[in-house]
């Protein structure tokens, strides 16, 4: 039972992870390789201000801000500078990498001893469906108004958002805004959670938020009453799950990434349809050789 309350407890976490990543990648088509610096962002900020003895739902909200700032660098380098959307997310990735040293001032922070959003609570399940869940909610808000509406359009049909007479490189701003701050508010939950901040903990976070989009998609994509964020919470705790069961039937924990790609490419494999035509050619050689 504390197996799976633990897998579920981290896959939400990771779930609000999908959720900021599923802005840029489901609804801009905005490959944005900066979440994995914004993630550990997010998570030494928030880690030092504890430690500072801030409070721990403040320091949440310190992340917020310095993952939107950090999600405003990438869209200005990419809408103003006129720098590709993989490079930009590469050059600020690369760039938080250090900045994230120097917040800490080492590759590790430990805060073991100090304050946290689950010190009170033996349960930190229920404090972490709260956060999901009002996230959630205000993002499925968010795209019931209309600029949620142009944000959707900019990224189905830039010609359409300019020909509205709307600046399309400052919706994309503002949705690269939006995202890297939950993905960086997720880092810092994951920082109180796990009792420390690493420097390599955001490594991969992107695949693993794009895993989680992918099979809740592929597992939903005929569902008519799940909206798309529901899809990728459910898919970030499916993920998680698949990881925990290869890792506790014996793979070690090194095969990590690996375990984590072949999950990816299954998915899309199954998502295209792929295997859907393999097996009906296989059927139609079948039936020819017969």
């Amino acid at each position: 039972m504390g197996f799976l309350i633990s897998t579920l407890e981290q896959g939400i976490i990771f779930g609000i992870t999908a959720l900021g990543v599923y802005i840029t990648y489901s609804i801009l088509d905005f490959p944005d390789l900066s979440v994995d610096g914004t993630f550990v962002l997010g998570a030494s900020v928030a880690a030092l201000s504890i430690v500072k003895g801030v409070n721990p739902l403040i320091a949440l909200i310190i992340a917020l801000i310095c993952g939107i700032l950090g999600g405003a660098l990438t869209g200005i380098l990419h809408v103003k500078f006129g720098i590709s959307s993989l490079l930009s997310g590469i050059l600020v990735m690369t760039a938080l990498y250090s900045v994230n040293l120097r917040i800490m001032g080492k590759a590790n922070l430990p805060i073991f001893n100090s304050p946290n959003i689950f010190n009170d609570n033996s349960k930190p399940l229920f404090i972490l469906l709260i956060f999901i869940i009002i996230i959630k909610i205000v993002l499925d808000l968010f795209f019931n108004t209309k600029l949620g509406f142009i944000l959707k359009a900019t990224g189905d049909n830039e010609a359409l958002v300019t020909s509205l007479g709307l600046n399309k490189g400052n919706v994309k701003l503002l949705g690269l805004m939006i995202s890297n701050g939950i993905v960086a508010f997720s880092g810092a939950i994951m920082v109180e959670y796990q009792r420390f901040s690493d420097i390599s903990m955001g490594t991969g976070v992107v695949i693993m938020a794009l895993a989680s989009i992918i099979i809740g998609n592929s597992i939903f994509r005929n569902s008519h009453f799940l909206k798309g964020t529901t899809q990728v919470m459910i898919g970030a705790v499916i993920y998680k799950l698949i990881v925990a069961l290869a890792l506790r039937i014996g793979f070690p924990p090194t095969d990590l990434k690996l375990i984590t790609s072949l999950i990816v490419v299954i998915t899309i494999v199954i998502n295209n349809g792929r295997t859907k035509s393999f097996k009906k050619l296989w059927i139609r050689r079948g039936g020819e050789n017969a």
